[in-house]
């Protein structure tokens, strides 16, 4: 029996959340699919799945299979595919998963490039602002940036994020310049809510080696960058973001920079991977050709419009 390729078809029906998606999407009829996921069942003597109104789902034994059960796959691919890449290439399709804002502006304008030097390559992009679990929903890939929560996963730091507070000219002219962090207690501040809380402490770099931590609020509040943006560039607040974000803005003089003496720490844009003994090749070429565009022009790369320190 291919226990393997069972495998391989239980998860690829999980991932995809029904037996024809499933089956479809490795060239198989519906009737053989559902026929192999029972010859599964029977040899381990547990039920994987079990039907909602609307989509399949993972039994709690089905679950202990999903996740011990990737690495495996991955890993049995991962050598196959580097046994062939001497005389086929990198093949394979390629999951990654990043914030929709990077990934339109900074991830989409390389794809081409990428697909062109590996024809034997398929991508499959999810743009979430949401931090998806990489093993259970079948990434082999996310690109995140900012400080990164310890767990299994597999970081490589692809290249700087700098950030910076910013207004509207307007907003300075109605509320004034602050000449110190402190000063912000007094304005109105455009503060994101994440999954880890309201990030409404910002923390300052004193130059002497310290820290200068405040709290800020501010009539608006928002999950996502691009509202605390647009709520800047409308004259509501101050905002702090990473350069990438608003350097066309910053350029144009839409925005202005605020306290320019007080930097932020600098976090990093990161390539996760789930943790395996053999990274697909398909996963290797992916973030090493990101890790070499990125060296040389970083997304949000300063000029001297900016008045920012070059990356």
């Amino acid at each position: 029996m291919d226990r393997i390729g069972d495998i391989s078809l239980f998860l690829r029906v999980l991932d995809l959340g029904s037996i024809s998606a499933g089956a479809r999407s490795l060239g198989l009829s519906v009737a053989v699919a559902s026929q192999r996921l029972q010859r599964l069942e029977r040899e381990l003597g547990v039920r994987l799945l079990h039907r909602t109104t609307r989509r399949l789902h993972a039994t709690p034994e089905g679950a202990v299979l999903a996740e011990q059960g990737r690495a495996l796959v991955e890993d049995l691919e991962a050598l196959s595919g580097s046994l062939r890449q001497a005389g086929s290439g990198i093949t394979g399709t390629l999951r990654v998963t990043t914030s929709a804002s990077f990934g339109r502006q900074y991830i989409s304008p390389l794809l081409p490039e990428f697909l062109r030097a590996h024809p034997g390559v398929n991508l499959s992009i999810n743009l979430s602002d949401h931090v998806l679990d990489l093993v259970s929903s079948g990434f082999d890939l996310a690109i995140r940036i900012g400080a990164l929560e310890d767990s299994t996963l597999v970081a490589r730091k692809l290249a700087d994020n700098r950030r910076l507070l910013c207004a509207s000219p307007q907003y300075l002219e109605e509320h004034g310049m602050p000449q110190t962090p402190e000063d912000l207690a007094r304005h109105q501040c455009l503060v994101l809510v994440g999954a880890q809380g309201r990030a409404d402490v910002w923390r300052f770099e004193d130059g002497k080696g310290g820290e200068i931590a405040v709290r800020v609020r501010g009539r608006v509040e928002a999950n996502t960058g691009e509202l605390l943006s647009d709520a800047a560039l409308a004259g509501f607040g101050i905002a702090l973001h990473s350069t990438w974000h608003v350097c066309d803005d910053l350029r144009t003089g839409r925005l202005v920079q605020v306290l320019q003496d007080y930097p932020l720490a600098v976090t990093g844009i990161y390539a996760l991977m789930p943790e395996r003994r053999l990274v697909p090749p398909r996963v290797r070429a992916f973030v090493d050709f990101l890790a070499e565009r990125w060296q040389t022009s970083p997304p949000g790369s300063s000029s001297p419009a900016l008045g920012l320190p070059e990356s």
